[in-house]
């Protein structure tokens, strides 16, 4: 199969042409700074839309190949093949000074990075575009995002599912398909910045092991230590620190690096020295201790509660009933509508997305396939994507509509104003539950991705993060911070992905989760001194894997003056796993959000 002829129809398509290289690789696990890359194939477009290269590859990993029954790379098919360093400076040369591009590029370019590293050299890669996040924004009536369905849908032929260079080879097609519509929509191309980076380490660190003990509170004066008692140390010790936190931990103690309202009891020979973790423990009441009363007590610690005793949830979450599809009710009209509110005051466009939730509608946040009507408030006619929105034809409505909406079968335009193509007719919109906030749905498979994504503003810059939280709603360790620092906890149950300046991902492995992890809690701060008031609404979207349809979304409006936004929780109630939409505002920056999860930062 040849991509000789051109991928992009004329005009030429401004912003959106780059020179591209279209990767896919085969690996032999999931996890990049474990697994090792099998196959390699790299396609070469020109900003023309022309191809101009064309390389795929085995690669012997020198290790056991892994799910044989995916990608049929056998350790016999891969005996003779290069190592991946024999073949790097080529791959690096048809890298260099293109946008990678691949279907979960995060995937692809950290399996890169990490071979680039083995073989001692930089991946030399400055920008890279995810198909996957670029369709999450086209949002395109399809059952899920895989490729083989993307492909599918865009009329992309697919010969061998799983082969690096055919995959690559339906990748420029459905690259090319999505750029039309990302131009038709006028939406900015989700490039994500590549710094350059060099992996030190190819092996993965060894996940803390959290306490194995529910916390059975503070520490009675005269009394004993219990398993389970939540323990930080400041200031000097003639013990060396190390030696009495594996001293404490080998007891049964849950070791902490600050201290918070749970803190059980605070180790310290000068109670009064005024560091941090002293003037926290003084304000919250918690008793102190000094290192010599500490080794003491150490030899008579009590059995505590175990969080796998008879009644706590299972690790895998328990299924539940498929639901029906609901039928269309005279107090939801705008059930299977999908609204986009523009113009107005920060105020009047959460109190009309509200409004069209309240409806049985969802609110979008931004322009894309699946929008079936836009409210215009005051100055929203100016707007730069309403001449987009009249050449697709959608139906235009003011702030009055909102109070007594017409219920209407969704609209499907049949011909693009922009090219003239015809559209799909065979479209079925896919189905998700709209949740409010507060919303609550029960989960029925263990891996979760939550999407957040918002309105480009300026440079105004948000972070996603994580927190794995116990019982009392605190860190077990610092590394159970993810954010892009430390994009990744211990374990790899929760890992941070970046789909775009605008959208940036939760992954969680719930039945990965120890039993001391009960919650983990999904945030986004701004940076700087931006305000969400300026950003405007944040969509959340839940689903059970990166390209799988959303099974939930939620629009979340904080008010004006808020920098930090709880967005959801994973939480265990009972024998299930459940996720709620928050939309809880702050006005404090990160750096408090962490110190109230019980992280240490340094001020």
């Amino acid at each position: 199969m040849s991509l000789a002829t051109p991928s992009f129809p004329p005009p030429a398509m401004g912003d959106y042409a780059h020179d591209w290289a279209l990767v896919d690789v085969e690996t032999s696990g999931l996890i990049p700074r474990r697994d090792r890359v099998l196959s390699v194939a790299v396609v070469t477009i020109g900003a023309d839309g022309r191809q101009t290269g064309e390389f795929s590859t085995l690669v012997n990993p020198g290790c056991d190949p892994g799910p044989v029954e995916v990608h049929g790379l056998t350790a016999e098919r891969l005996l003779g093949a290069p190592a991946f360093e024999q073949v790097a400076e080529r791959i690096g040369e048809m890298l260099k000074g293109r946008v990678l591009v691949a279907h979960n590029a995060q995937f692809d370019y950290d399996f890169l990075a990490y071979e680039f590293a083995h073989a001692r050299m930089w991946l030399p890669v400055s920008q890279r575009l995810c198909t996957l996040a670029l369709n999450r924004q086209v949002d395109p009536p399809t059952s899920d995002l895989k490729l083989g369905t993307l492909a599918a849908h865009y009329g992309v032929p697919q010969q061998h599912a799983h082969d690096a260079l055919d995959d690559t080879r339906v990748l420029a097609g459905i690259l090319r398909a999505s750029l039309r519509e990302a131009a038709r929509l006028a939406l900015p191309l989700p490039l994500v910045p590549c710094p350059p980076r060099a992996e030190s380490q190819f092996t993965p660190k060894p996940p803390k092991t959290p306490c194995a003990y529910r916390n059975p509170g503070r520490l009675e004066p005269g009394g004993t230590l219990q398993q389970g008692m939540k323990v930080a140390i400041t200031g000097e010790t003639s013990t060396a620190r190390a030696e009495l936190i594996g001293r404490g931990v080998a007891a049964g103690l849950n070791m902490m690096t600050s201290v918070s309202h749970h803190t059980s009891v605070l180790v310290t020979n000068e109670p009064a020295s005024g560091s941090a973790k002293a003037r926290r423990a003084a304000a919250e009441g918690i008793p102190a201790i000094d290192e010599g009363a500490f080794l003491k007590l150490l030899d008579t610690v009590e059995p505590g509660t175990s969080h796998e005793a008879p009644g706590a949830a299972p690790s895998v979450p328990a299924p539940r009933r498929p639901a029906t599809t609901p039928t269309r009710s005279s107090d939801k009209p705008l059930q299977d509508r999908r609204v986009l509110v523009l113009g107005g005051t920060h105020e009047e466009a959460v109190a009309a997305r509200t409004r069209v939730v309240e409806l049985g509608g969802s609110a979008a946040v931004n322009l894309s396939r699946s929008v079936t009507d836009v409210v215009v408030l005051t100055g929203g006619e100016k707007d730069r994507r309403m001449r987009r929105i009249a050449e697709l034809e959608l139906a235009v409505q003011d702030e009055r509509w909102l109070a007594d909406p017409t219920a209407a079968s969704i609209s499907i335009v049949q011909a693009d104003a922009a090219t003239g193509e015809e559209a799909p007719t065979n479209i079925t919109v896919p189905q998700f539950q709209v949740l409010p906030r507060g919303g609550v749905i029960d989960l029925s498979t263990p891996e979760w991705h939550l999407t957040a994504s918002w309105a480009p503003k300026g440079h105004c810059e948000v972070d996603v993060v994580a927190f794995v939280l116990d019982e009392d709603e605190q860190v077990t360790f610092d590394e159970d911070f993810v954010f892009y620092g430390a994009p990744e906890n211990p374990a790899g149950t929760v890992r941070l992905l970046t789909g775009g300046p605008t959208e940036q991902t939760v992954a969680i492995d719930l039945a990965a989760l120890p039993p001391a992890s009960h919650k983990v809690v999904v945030a986004a701060a701004i940076d700087g001194t931006a305000t969400f008031g300026d950003i405007g609404a944040v969509q959340i979207s839940t689903a059970s894997g990166s390209d799988a349809a959303p099974s939930a979304r939620a629009t979340l409006d904080a008010a004006t003056t808020e920098r930090t936004l709880l967005l959801g929780e994973f939480y265990r109630r009972g024998l299930i796993w459940r996720f709620r939409a928050v939309g809880q505002g702050y006005d404090h920056g990160l750096d408090a959000l962490a110190r109230g999860f019980g992280v240490e930062i340094t001020d």
